[in-house]
């Protein structure tokens, strides 16, 4: 208790806590948190493991079966010595599947469970695609908290710059009013993107296999985007070879291609092979000697004999199911080409767009602010202009990051869309070098 007194202990242990929470969560840390802890990742990976074993069970020949029988039992005594043909009997039979029926059912279960085994790779592809894609939205909205809270500052320093003016007679009131209206706009919009940080937090950590209400924190530095042209043609046929959806789909036309090899088996019979030996007691009453055991053999089949009602209609079925297969693996294809298509046009389009903020944009709303600020002071600008030009410099700011956001997320859709696990590590990028320049401008007002 005496080191509470004192208060020394627990701003130490709070002091502790925040360095704990506060641990920058870097995107390649988020990605393999994601493939360690995502229970529907290891979910899918044992759908997979269950599928694999199925092979070994369809490839095999039926367990025989064992019948204990007893033949030719009197009713009227139940005695396994009045009558000649009494027997107590043991057989042992075996169904015996049309040649090449087995060895399809096992090829085809093999193609499944290699179809699964495409599914989790697919899973884990999309899994990491979405973790980027929640990840950038953080970045983005920590960004742009950042700048409404660096405005928030600004606008209340023009607040007490219009209210200085107005004491003095060198002001209007509506300057104030207008001022205190704006602020209350960037409080208004700083909630609104504090719920939507609370939301894109809880779906990340959910993708990290994580309590939703654990805090995220991200580093300052995020990664730089590669301006670099992208080989669409190559990513198309990289996604045709390596994308596991459509690897997928292949293995289920080869396993609609074995059903319909086994369909056409059907037409054949199946057969059964059995042994028996019979048990017998007592003497016969003819010859007055001991009755030998007796020994049985068989073998059945089945007739297929409604052909047109059973093995015609399997058969087209299974035609139908892998001409369906074909199709959606097509589908498939054109649909991965324009994912490809798609994020590599967004992807230039708004990288585009980041170089005419930066260069551009930016530095002319900057310009601007910084002209209307050198006329106001001395009474050659009014205060709502100002404040426009400010407001729009904070808008430019908020869509800088959005845009640089929007290209992380297009990269990552890209990725997946082209079979790409791994995206390439880029240089660190410095998230905080416009925000000194807003304190610069605003603290030079008098």
């Amino acid at each position: 208790m005496h080191f509470f007194k004192t208060g020394w202990l627990l701003p130490a242990l709070l002091s502790l806590t925040t360095a704990a929470i506060a641990t920058p969560l870097t995107l390649k840390q988020a990605e393999q948190l994601a493939l360690e802890h995502n229970p529907g990742l290891h979910a899918q990976g044992q759908q997979a493991e269950a599928m694999r074993a199925i092979p070994a069970q369809v490839g095999v020949l039926p367990d025989p079966t064992l019948s204990l029988n007893a033949l030719n039992l009197p009713v009227d005594s139940f005695s396994t010595s009045q009558e000649n043909m009494t027997q107590m009997q043991v057989g042992l039979s075996q169904a015996l599947p049309f040649p090449g029926k087995l060895g399809l059912r096992k090829q085809a279960a093999e193609k499944l469970a290699a179809a699964a085994g495409s599914d989790t790779e697919e899973f884990r592809l999309l899994l990491l695609n979405h973790v980027r894609m929640r990840w950038w939205n953080l970045a983005y909205l920590e960004r742009a908290l950042g700048i409404v809270q660096n405005n928030q500052t600004l606008l209340r320093h023009l607040v007490r710059v219009a209210e200085s003016k107005y004491k003095t007679g060198g002001g209007l009131q509506q300057d104030v009013l207008l001022a205190q209206l704006e602020l209350s706009k960037l409080l208004e919009r700083q909630l609104s993107l504090k719920s939507d940080r609370v939301r894109e937090q809880a779906e990340l950590n959910r993708l990290l296999g994580r309590d939703s209400a654990m805090p995220i924190a991200l580093p300052h530095s995020l990664p730089k985007h590669d301006t670099a042209s992208v080989d669409i043609a190559g990513l198309k046929v990289w996604a045709e070879e390596h994308r596991p959806l459509l690897a997928g789909f292949e293995r289920r036309i080869a396993a609609a291609d074995a059903m319909v090899s086994l369909a056409e088996k059907d037409y054949y019979p199946d057969f059964k092979l059995g042994a028996a030996y019979g048990f017998r007691q007592g003497i016969n009453p003819l010859n007055r000697q001991s009755r030998p055991d007796l020994a049985s053999l068989s073998l059945s089949m089945n007739i297929p004999f409604n052909t047109g009602g059973k093995q015609d209609s399997a058969l087209d079925q299974r035609r139908a199911e892998k001409e369906r297969a074909r199709l959606s693996s097509q589908d498939a294809v054109n649909r991965v080409h324009a994912e490809i298509d798609i994020a590599a046009a967004e992807l230039a389009m708004t990288l585009e767009q980041l170089s005419l903020y930066q260069h551009g944009i930016i530095p002319q709303a900057r310009q601007t602010t910084a002209s209307m600020l050198a006329g106001y002071q001395v009474n050659k600008v009014d205060f709502l202009n100002l404040i426009r030009a400010r407001l729009n410099e904070f808008n430019n700011d908020i869509q800088y990051w959005h845009l640089y956001a929007r290209a992380g997320q297009a990269k990552a859709r890209l990725a997946a869309a082209s079979g790409k696990e791994q995206v390439p590590a880029l240089p660190a990028h410095d998230s905080g070098f416009r925000h000194n320049e807003n304190s610069t401008v605003v603290g030079s007002i008098r």
